[in-house]
């Protein structure tokens, strides 16, 4: 039984110290790449982490055309989207997605890993991919993370 006297602390936003981390995706796995970024997004790797507050830091992310899956997915994993005319479903392979579009695969893959409501999409907004190795966020100073 917990004592009368202690309370669960909960952080409040002036509290929260955001970082800056920079992430090279050249040769990593999708699947685990997006988890290691969704969980520091999200702040699930402080000690300060509050479910209701946007406790996070900033990711950078580069080398997106640059990532890896295992098996088949490159040709079998398939992407939708539909343009709300009968009859309209496109679908794309990830291989014609990281030729066209690869920051959308990565930004795809960890908005699947972050909550679906307004939190989240703050959370999302904080994700920064770039195809190729430039980046233009050298004024933040940010920290090289090995995942």
């Amino acid at each position: 039984m917990v004592s009368p006297g202690i309370k669960t602390y909960s952080a409040k936003k002036e509290d929260i110290e955001k970082k800056w981390f920079l992430v090279d995706a050249k040769g990593k796995n999708l699947g685990r790449l997006s988890t290691r970024i969704a969980k520091i997004l999200r702040g699930k790797d402080k000690v300060l982490f509050t479910p209701h507050v946007d406790c996070g830091d900033f990711v950078i992310v580069i080398n997106a055309r640059h990532i890896k899956v295992t098996g088949d997915k490159i040709n079998e994993k398939l992407y939708y989207r539909h343009s709300g005319y009968v009859g309209n479903l496109k679908s794309t392979n990830l291989r014609d997605m990281l030729d066209k579009h690869p920051e959308f695969v990565l930004r795809h893959s960890v908005r699947g890993m972050i909550p679906h409501n307004i939190l989240g999409r703050q959370i999302l907004k904080k994700l920064k991919i770039y195809a190729g190795d430039k980046h233009p966020h050298e004024a933040q100073k940010p920290v090289v993370l090995e995942v």
